[in-house]
C-alpha cells in the first residue's frame, strides 16, 4: 500500500444500491493504493452497508458514510457510519440456522477481520473493520 491515512471518504444514500456503490467506490480506492487482492474488504463493506440500509435510521431516508484508511502494516481500515437506532444494536446473532435468510453478516465480520467493533454516540454509529491486505 503506497499511502497511509484516510484513503477516501464517500457520503451514500440509505438505500439497497448504495451496496454496490460502495463496493465500487472502496474497490477504485484499494486499486489505486496498490491493493492487488482486497475480496475480503469488498465483501465486509457489503456486509456492513447492507446492515447500516436494514437496521439503522439510514435507511428510512438517511445517509450511509464509508471512509477507507490504510494503516501501517498492509491493514485497511473501514468504517461505515450509518444514523444508528434505537430498535437495533450491531451484534454477532448465535441463532441462526443453515436454512435462515439472514443474520450472518457480523459472523463474516468477525471471521474475516483482524478485528471490528462499533460505537454511537448522538450523531449515529460507526462499524469498523480491519483486514490484512
Amino acid at each position: 500500500m503506497s499511502r497511509l491515512g484516510v484513503l477516501g471518504v464517500v457520503d451514500l444514500p440509505g438505500e439497497a444500491a448504495s451496496v454496490v456503490r460502495a463496493r465500487a467506490f472502496v474497490r477504485g480506492l484499494l486499486e489505486r493504493a496498490g491493493v492487488g487482492e482486497a475480496s475480503d474488504v469488498l465483501l465486509l463493506v457489503s456486509e456492513l452497508v447492507s446492515n447500516a440500509v436494514a437496521h439503522s435510521e439510514s435507511g428510512h431516508g438517511g445517509r450511509v458514510g464509508v471512509v477507507v484508511i490504510g494503516c501501517p502494516d498492509r491493514i485497511v481500515r473501514v468504517e461505515v457510519c450509518d444514523q444508528g437506532s434505537d430498535a437495533s444494536k450491531p451484534q454477532v446473532r448465535d441463532d441462526q440456522g443453515l436454512l435462515s435468510a439472514g443474520g450472518r453478516g457480523l459472523r463474516l465480520v468477525e471471521q474475516i477481520a483482524r478485528g471490528w467493533d462499533w460505537d454511537e454516540d448522538g450523531s449515529g454509529r460507526t462499524v469498523w473493520f480491519e483486514v490484512a491486505v
